[in-house]
């Protein structure tokens, strides 16, 4: 007897979305297994986007399939998303085969495969944190227009030989914009340096005096004027920013306050910006496994003929995963997660630091899924018990060195003193 693909959704819709124009195809399955598919062409004016919407309610569709294609799905799914249940997948679950390649035939496979549920959707959360992470990640951005900027200063100070980052630990801080403000007035070296240098300054003015012995070059101040004007600009917009962010996440009041008593999440910011990535509702991940698969931390499986090809982290995650590989680093060099800090130092002995930081992070990640999905602070207690060895349990000789060894320590024979 022929096996058939169980059909879930008889009436459904498939489109392959482009800059100006929507291919839209409509699969209707009756009683029979018998599809007839109906396909109609769009612009991606907002007026065609609510007449497809209108076309779509002719034929009581209210499933929807598309490929997330650059930010062209974004108006789209926004005129969707009220009267229809919006699948968004990427482009590599539902890619045609080269050769055979047309929009309507795009549209056609992708309604095809969607009606049987072969299409894996991605996680788009509410508008109200789609709004928020907008922001939060616009604010990422002018924060790395920061740091672009002061690559380019320090440039113009390595060009006119100032040594100044040889002297102060933050080229931008107190003490040396204060020499860099006299430096730019006076347009050399030779000005006192009474006042300038903060009581924590750790260099000594004679050195500071031999850092400053340099020929600052006309067109590089203008250069440095320029580029200081821009981050003082870049700093008034981040201000603003931050408030606005704080404004659109009062809401969030509560999950913020949970996510504070994380180790290494200090601020309200970078609460909100875990928040902003992840969203309030963990019920959206099934498990905190899948979180963190989403979130690019766990490694990827790529076997064939009994061969693994890679084991390396995937690339998802290109916000939440750096923010969490910070806050796991300052975790490891903290004394006040010792839970944290203990088991970073010994992956790290064991599997050296990139891996042990990536580690870090998939437990903290972990461990917000679970206060973000029962509603409790974080509890340091849970992973102090589970580093702690069970009483009762009896090991082999061979399965204690495979555990002494899995903890870092290294095996000597006592008579012959050679590693085991």
């Amino acid at each position: 007897m022929a096996r058939t693909v169980e059909i879930i959704y008889p009436v459904c819709c498939g489109m392959d979305v482009h800059k100006s124009f929507i291919v839209a195809c409509v699969a209707v399955t009756d009683e029979h297994s018998h599809t007839e598919h109906h396909i109609k062409r769009f612009s991606t004016f907002t007026g065609d986007l609510r007449r497809l919407a209108d076309w779509l309610a002719s034929y009581d569709c209210l499933d929807v399939c598309m490929e997330s294609s650059g930010k062209y799905w974004i108006p789209v799914f926004n005129a969707l998303e009220k009267t229809c249940n919006v699948c968004l997948t990427h482009p590599k679950y539902v890619k045609a085969i080269k050769g055979k390649k047309t929009d309507k035939k795009d549209a056609k496979w992708i309604a095809e495969l969607f009606k049987c549920d072969l299409v894996r959707s991605s996680f788009i959360p509410p508008p109200d944190i789609r709004q928020l992470r907008d922001l939060c990640r616009y604010y990422v951005k002018l924060t790395n227009f920061v740091s672009s900027e002061k690559n380019r200063a320090q440039n113009c100070l390595t060009m006119c030989n100032f040594k100044l980052d040889d002297v102060f630990s933050d080229v931008f801080g107190k003490s040396a914009t204060r020499v860099l403000d006299a430096l730019l007035e006076h347009g050399n070296g030779n000005f006192e340096l009474d006042g300038l240098l903060s009581g924590k300054c750790k260099a000594s003015p004679e050195k500071v005096r031999a850092a400053l012995d340099g020929e600052l070059n006309p067109m590089q101040t203008e250069k440095l004027f320029l580029i200081r004007r821009h981050m003082n600009d870049l700093r008034s917009l981040k201000a603003s920013l931050e408030t606005l962010i704080y404004n659109l996440a009062a809401k969030f009041k509560s999950q913020i306050d949970l996510l504070l008593t994380v180790p290494g999440i200090s601020t309200e910011l970078t609460a909100i910006r875990i928040l902003a990535e992840i969203g309030a509702d963990m019920s959206v991940f099934e498990t905190a496994k899948q979180l963190t698969s989403w979130a690019g931390l766990t490694p990827q499986n790529q076997e064939s003929a009994g061969k693994k090809k890679t084991t390396r982290i995937g690339r998802a995650g290109a916000y939440l995963k750096p923010l969490l590989v910070q806050i796991a680093l300052s975790c490891g060099r903290s004394d006040k997660c010792p839970e944290l800090k203990n088991k970073y130092l010994a992956l790290k002995k064991r599997r050296g630091g990139k891996k042990a930081v990536i580690a870090i992070a998939r437990k903290l990640l972990t461990a917000i899924w679970h206060i973000l999905s029962k509603n409790e602070t974080y509890n340091a207690e849970l992973y102090t018990r589970a580093d702690k060895p069970p009483i009762t349990r009896e090991l082999t000789t061979s399965q204690a060195v495979t555990f002494l060894r899995g903890k870092g320590f290294v095996i000597v024979d006592a008579e012959t003193g050679e590693v085991a």
